[in-house]
């Protein structure tokens, strides 16, 4: 069974984050702790995510959310064959938060979504589009959705959890779910 590894962004994602929902709902989901959840550094929580990679047992999906999906994608230049895909949620600007020019800008060696909004104060659609043709990710808009966070309504995400599901399905990773991913009114997945 692939090991699912949730990467929280600043300040972790508190209880009623849909990470931590979707931690409690899937078997092989461990959550990658930081020291300190105030003060991202790209290099140090990167490194703890490669540990983390490296003590999994199979394959490995990532599921990032803000600066935790820049961990993501950088610490997986080091280890690209232990993972089989990503979910990338609502990453934060790398040029905002200073890590622009750290992070690769080569097509990911494994599937990956990038899950984006068109009303994000920490990434601009735009920004969001380059990145994911830059890591050749599929780009999932979904609409004005803020920061796909708890203040903008993302406790529960059973959409999230379908995201999930229909990478690891198109890439047989595990049996097809009872349902299929329903979009929701402005919500775009391009690439598909």
């Amino acid at each position: 069974m692939a090991a699912i590894l949730i990467v929280p962004g600043l300040g972790d994602s508190g209880p009623d984050h849909w990470q931590t929902w979707l931690e409690a709902r899937e078997r092989s989901a461990l959550r990658i702790t930081q020291e300190n959840w105030c003060e991202p550094d790209l290099e140090r929580w990167s490194a703890r995510l490669r540990e983390a990679i490296d003590l999994a047992v199979g394959p490995v999906w990532l599921v990032g959310h803000s600066f935790g999906c820049l961990v993501s994608v950088h610490a997986v230049a080091e280890c690209p064959d232990r993972v089989v895909g990503a979910l990338l949620v609502a990453p934060a600007d790398p040029d905002r938060v200073g890590v622009g020019s750290a992070l690769s800008t080569t097509r990911l060696a494994f599937p990956s979504l990038l899950v984006a909004s068109t009303t994000d104060p920490w990434l601009k659609l735009s920004t969001a589009t380059h990145w994911a043709d830059q890591w050749g990710s599929r780009l999932v808009n979904l609409g004005a959705a803020g920061h796909i966070n708890v203040d903008s309504g993302y406790g529960p995400w059973p959409e999230g959890q379908a995201l999930l599901r229909q990478l690891q399905e198109r890439h047989g990773q595990m049996a097809p779910p009872s349902s299929s991913l329903q979009c929701r009114p402005g919500m775009t997945v391009s690439g598909f």
